[in-house]
């Protein structure tokens, strides 16, 4: 009877250590976007606009007190430029995918991930792209008509985002193949429709050259450590094709982005290849 009673005083120990190490392990899903983006707005002085999103949820109250939150201005003037960060070396590879009305935006969604991207010696999987009109991030103050957010998680949960600037101008090629995709979801809530195999290569860069920093999600729960490159040439996007996407927008704002957010001292270096090893 004793030895029964030492066994299970010591299975009692084991769980407790197993159940306060699995406490301390942070989910990986925790850090991604919210799906359901009917709980927020973009109206500057909404109940629920973004001033105030870190008072909806206790756990989106980075979103209000947070040191790291994006997006920012990229001031040239204040950019350190470096070639020692190396270009975005991408391994990615055509998957299948949904295209997701989420309330505010439209997000391409690739079904196990298509392929990934290595920063400083990690892997990250490409999982999502979604779409901001007008544009989040500004490059000395401008701000363009859309800005493109491919969404990157590693295998602990941290976060990678390539932003990509857009202009009014010819249509993106990108877009322009899923576009019928995109009509179908168009104006509606909580609506989704399969595209098939898309290939994340179609969507254009152009340039090795990019900014980098440490920032955050750009919607709640905006967890903060992500880490940005924003593409530092911009492409072009057609009139049709912002229409199709700010439909999206559920609310009287006409603009599902967040407003810019204090550096506190932040760096932001620009990556630029060594002359000769440019575009």
């Amino acid at each position: 009877m004793a030895r029964k009673l030492l066994m299970l005083q010591h299975s009692l120990i084991a769980f407790s250590f197993l159940a306060l190490f699995l406490a301390a392990v942070p989910l990986a899903s925790a850090a991604t976007e919210v799906e359901d983006e009917r709980e927020f707005t973009y109206m500057p002085d909404g109940e629920n606009g973004p001033n105030r999103w870190g008072e909806i949820h206790p756990d989106w109250h980075s979103c209000n007190s947070g040191k790291l939150q994006s997006p920012i201005d990229m001031l040239d003037e204040r950019v350190d430029v470096v070639s020692h960060l190396g270009r975005l070396n991408r391994s990615y590879k055509a998957a299948n995918a949904t295209l997701v009305n989420r309330g505010h935006d439209m997000m391409m969604r690739w079904e196990g991930g298509a392929g990934s991207i290595r920063v400083n010696g990690t892997e990250y999987t490409l999982e999502q792209c979604h779409w901001h009109t007008p544009s989040e991030h500004t490059i000395n103050g401008k701000r363009y008509a859309m800005e493109a957010h491919m969404v990157h998680e590693s295998a602990d949960g941290k976060i990678v985002v390539v932003g990509i600037l857009y202009t009014i101008g010819r249509p993106d090629s990108f877009l322009q193949s899923i576009q019928h995709h995109l009509e179908d979801v168009a104006g509606t809530k909580e609506d989704e429709t399969t595209v098939g195999v898309v290939d994340p290569r179609d969507i254009k860069i152009g340039s090795r050259k990019y900014y980098r920093y440490i920032g955050s999600l750009t919607i709640p729960p905006c967890t903060e450590n992500v880490t940005w490159s924003i593409v530092k040439k911009v492409r072009t996007v057609s009139r049709e094709q912002l229409r199709l996407l700010r439909v999206a927008v559920h609310d009287d704002s006409n603009s599902n982005a967040r407003p810019l957010q204090p550096k506190f001292g932040r760096k932001v270096n620009l990556f630029r290849p060594e002359e000769g090893k440019d575009d």
